[in-house]
């Protein structure tokens, strides 16, 4: 890849803004797509170009819009999932924030693709300033007639709506954010049926992350074939990539689909920091399974992640050097899910709580041998047992943590952590307070 896509304003001053973004080619694609093709021809290049859904499923986009009822006497919606709240994530909020007409452009193509007159951009609460801008966004283009009756001249009616999230990380589940959109709790649905069919309000509706619906104009704008022709076999375009962790140059990265890992972490993130040996790579967000220093040799594109065992994910790729506590690792990962479980299902309530006990123990000395087995029982009665795949995601660093790295935790288990500097402050449920807790 010679030059950015998605990225290509990132560094461009004030690109959230109308002027700037039009100086740059904002809506030129747009207004050629909704005055000069058909909505099916839209969906066929979309499909040609072979782009996945890039907030973690990795379905194939325009066969998901092909989902929809030819002739619904429903309206139809759009739903952009923005609640970007996987742990390791970032890269969703450079496009709302620094280039949130991409977006826009790229909403306005979709709905007029698959007949909808209607979207709502579902932003996570904590992005305060996200969500600020692209209703800022969204005030210009209304202004300027790019948003309302006969966008650019043309037939398509379309109205787009910012809502915004209040904090739950399993609003991030497409039919959870469903829920919530229509005022309910966040509980992920039952599937079928799936929201092409019935989805908000009971309506055919599609749900597209943000990075994906981005993507839209530039293969409008360039061909399906230079699209396809960017990533690997299967997995069309460029990817955004959050690299965090102990490297010397963290950061969103855009690359090609199909990127080694290796590559990604030595070349463009500048290697691991202190000139420290690799431990351990999380791919695709805390979820992800995760990868040892001996299984970086894999290409971050979806099938090849899934062939190695574990995900792309959010692409999310958190970089792990030699000092790293895999115990505490676990620790915070079993934390994360056992807040965030949504408590629908008794498998994911239950497991996810108990998980984060037995790892609270083992982290402060307190463990035994047998936990590491219990943890594993709980893992396996987890997965593939609920209604959404949160129940999965939790279990999965249980079992490839304790899976890959079993050796340490049990010598964790026997020294009682001597030696592992823990100085947080943390709810210590036997007293009821804050407990200050120390290297045991």
């Amino acid at each position: 890849m010679t030059e950015p896509v998605l990225s290509r304003n990132f560094t461009v001053a004030d690109a959230w803004k109308m002027d700037v973004a039009e100086n740059h080619g904002a809506y030129e694609t747009a207004k050629k797509v909704l005055t000069t093709m058909q909505p099916d021809d839209v969906t066929n290049q979309v499909v040609a170009a072979n782009l996945r859904g890039l907030g973690g499923a990795g379905f194939p986009t325009g066969k998901k819009w092909q989902f929809l009822p030819k002739e619904s006497q429903k309206p139809i919606y759009l739903v952009i999932n923005a609640d970007e709240g996987e742990p390791g994530t970032f890269k969703d909020r450079y496009i709302l924030e620094r280039d949130p007409h991409q977006l826009i452009e790229g909403i306005i193509i979709a709905t007029f693709a698959i007949r909808s007159k209607k979207s709502y951009v579902y932003i996570r609460g904590e992005y305060v300033e996200s969500a600020r801008r692209v209703q800022a966004a969204l005030d210009e283009a209304y202004k300027k007639g790019y948003l309302g009756k006969g966008v650019f001249g043309s037939k398509h009616d379309l109205d787009i709506v910012v809502h915004r999230g209040a904090g739950a990380y399993i609003c991030g589940e497409e039919t959870a954010l469903l829920n919530s959109l229509e005022g309910g709790k966040g509980y992920p649905r039952l599937k079928p049926p799936f929201p092409a069919i019935v989805g908000l309000f009971g309506c055919p509706t599609i749900i597209n992350n943000v990075e994906t619906i981005a993507c839209v104009p530039h293969i409008l704008k360039n061909g399906p074939e230079w699209f396809a022709a960017l990533g690997s076999a299967g997995n069309g375009g460029t990817h955004l990539f959050g690299v965090s962790g102990h490297v010397n140059k963290p950061g969103v990265y855009e690359l090609p689909m199909g990127t080694p890992l290796r590559e990604m972490i030595e070349k463009h993130a500048g290697g691991v920091r202190g000139g420290k040996k690799l431990k351990a790579v999380i791919p695709g967000g805390i979820s992800a399974k995760i990868l040892t220093a001996d299984e970086i040799d894999v290409k971050m594109d979806y099938d090849s992640l899934r062939a190695a065992g574990t995900m792309l994910g959010s692409a999310g790729v958190m970089v792990m050097d030699e000092t790293t506590c895999m115990v505490k690792m676990l620790y915070y990962a079993t934390k994360f899910f056992s807040h965030e479980s949504c408590g629908q299902c008794s498998p994911c309530r239950e497991g996810t709580g108990w998980a984060h006990k037995i790892v609270t123990r083992i982290y402060h000395g307190e463990g035994s041998l047998p936990d590491l087995d219990v943890l594993l029982k709980i893992a396996r009665n987890m997965e593939g047992r609920t209604i959404c795949v949160f129940a999965d995601a939790a279990a999965w660093p249980i079992q490839s943590y304790i899976g890959k790295f079993r050796p340490e935790f049990e010598e964790y288990i026997r020294t009682k952590g001597q030696g592992i500097h823990r100085d947080y402050k943390e709810y210590d449920p036997r007293v009821g307070a804050p407990k200050q807790i120390g290297a045991h």
